[in-house]
């Protein structure tokens, strides 16, 4: 066997592992249930940005 049939074998067996581990790892990944977002009423705001999106900013600049 010469060298590029050699490579070309060793690489098509690199890409078999890692298809393989990617549809392993996926298929865990898929056990964990359902994605939910995130619940929006239980993340802290601090209040300056709190203040910063409801106020009515008229700044002059001179």
């Amino acid at each position: 066997m010469d060298r590029s049939k050699i490579v070309a074998i060793i690489t098509g067996v690199i890409s078999i592992i890692l298809a393989v581990a990617y549809l392993l790892l996926v298929t865990i990944l898929d056990f964990r249930g359902e994605m939910l977002p995130a619940p929006q009423s239980q993340l802290p705001v601090s209040m300056p940005l709190q203040q910063l999106g409801t106020a009515n900013l008229t700044l002059r600049v001179h």
